[in-house]
């Protein structure tokens, strides 16, 4: 059975051959409807377009390539499969280089049309998949450019982003790391009136105890032994813009009384002065802690808490956002073919599968070092997804099953092919040792082309 049922139309002229096929395949799992002439199946495509059309080649009124020639105006996704007698190969190999997925030569076993059309109804609806994306990242502007989508939480995200925008108010922004905090960040000062001023990033976690106040808020020169020139500090620096406290959870209790007064007053005053100065500056702050069990730990003060907190935002992991992966994964891979030159690599079913199945620790900040290395193999023919996620060196982890192994190895081998062997198709599969058409299937199930 097919783990989804999927829809095939056979087109014959002879009832015996059409009503037995229709039989088999209904009892494989296929949805099947069949017609007798090419103008009834074209009748067929237009009422309920199938997965798949299974055609034998001669039939009178109307021969399987004229349906074809039909079908491709019609519906140019739909694969095809050409029925033919062994009197016809010439003119099925012609068909196939016109773009039919396959042939099979009478008599045949009725599992080769089954599998044939099972290869053909994956192929063509991963190319469907693939399309659309491409289309979907073709429409990305703006926000949704950066904030690549489609799942409810990243839809309400950009939403809540263009709400909040040009208000003043305090953001605390919550989130894993690798989720992109500082990029929802930057899209809040980018999106608001202050977008032409100052955005000051500060990673909590990195700033030293001993210069946290001189980092914040500035110090005079000769303040302190090394501060051989006056620094304005973070809060000022910047004035009229956006200052992202990031990883605020990891400032020091004993600084956070200073980091309060310094936001209820709007006033720091630099290390070595006694003269307060003003600033104005939307504070934006983020965290990968859940701030309200430190502050019930007593390692986070509550009044800071409550006054950075006027909106929150939160950003899901990855590995809650479904499809989104494959989006943004497909989005990292047509960026990174701009930055290096190349074609991205067409991803195959199971390298989609291994995306929405992935864990995703370390969430978008991982997914896109892997499709780095993906797309550094792919320029040179080389490699695989499960390599890229591997970390790209040596051979696929144990973690790996043997077929995803054998796989990976074999698309490495066709790559290598395909950039060594410089005559045409064929010679690429003598080369390897198959015959011309399993390299053709072989081709559609990698993503793998010429060049």
């Amino acid at each position: 059975m097919l783990d989804q049922q999927r829809s095939v139309l056979l087109v014959d002229d002879d009832r015996e051959i059409r009503e037995a096929l229709s039989d088999y395949l209904a009892g494989a799992g296929w949805l099947v409807t069949s017609a007798g002439s090419g103008a009834e199946a074209l009748e067929r495509v237009r009422e309920d377009p199938p997965d798949v059309v299974v055609t034998d080649m001669r039939m009178p009124g109307m021969s399987g390539m004229e349906l074809y020639g039909e079908l491709s105006a019609l519906s140019p996704e739909l694969p095809v499969l050409m029925i033919t007698a062994h009197g016809d190969i010439p003119m099925a190999i012609e068909a196939t280089r016109a773009g039919v997925f396959d042939f099979i030569e009478k008599p045949f076993d009725p599992q080769q049309i089954a599998d044939a059309a099972a290869r053909a109804a994956e192929t063509a609806s991963l190319q469907r998949q693939n399309s659309r994306l491409r289309r979907q990242i073709g429409r990305l502007a703006g926000l949704d450019a950066l904030l690549v989508g489609e799942s409810p939480a990243i839809r309400r995200l950009r939403q809540d982003i263009v709400d909040i925008a040009e208000v003043k108010s305090p953001v605390l922004i919550l989130g894993e790391t690798g989720t992109g905090k500082e990029l929802v960040a930057r899209a809040l000062h980018d999106m608001s009136p202050r977008a032409g001023e100052p955005f000051v990033p500060v990673n909590c976690a990195a700033v030293p105890d001993g210069l946290f106040e001189s980092t914040m808020f500035g110090h005079l020169k000769g303040a302190f032994s090394g501060a051989v020139d006056t620094a304005k500090g973070a809060f000022r620096t910047a004035d009229g813009g956006s200052l992202f406290l990031d990883e605020i959870g990891a400032c020091p209790l004993n600084q956070q009384a200073k980091l309060l007064r310094a936001l209820e007053s709007g006033e720091v005053a630099a290390v070595g002065s006694v003269e307060p100065r003003r600033f104005d500056a939307r504070v934006i702050s983020a965290t990968n802690v859940d701030l309200r069990a430190e502050v019930a730990a007593g390692r986070f003060r509550d009044d800071l808490f409550y006054r950075i907190c006027t909106v929150t935002l939160y950003l899901p992991p990855l590995r809650e956002r479904g499809d989104d992966i494959v989006l943004l994964f497909a989005a990292q891979l047509e960026r990174l073919a701009k930055v290096y030159g190349a074609e991205p690599p067409e991803p195959t079913a199971a390298d989609l599968s291994m995306l929405k199945s992935h864990a995703w620790p370390g969430n978008v900040r991982e997914l896109v070092q892997v499709a780095e290395r993906r797309m550094l193999a792919a320029r040179r023919g080389r490699g695989s997804l499960r390599e890229a996620m591997d970390g790209g060196a040596g051979p696929p982890s144990e973690a790996a099953s043997l077929k995803d192994q054998l796989e990976a190895y074999e698309r490495t081998l066709i790559a290598e092919a395909l950039t060594q062997v410089e005559g045409s198709m064929d010679e690429v599969a003598e080369h390897l040792g198959i015959a011309r058409r399993t390299l053709n299937e072989k081709l559609a199930k990698y993503g793998l082309k010429r060049g």
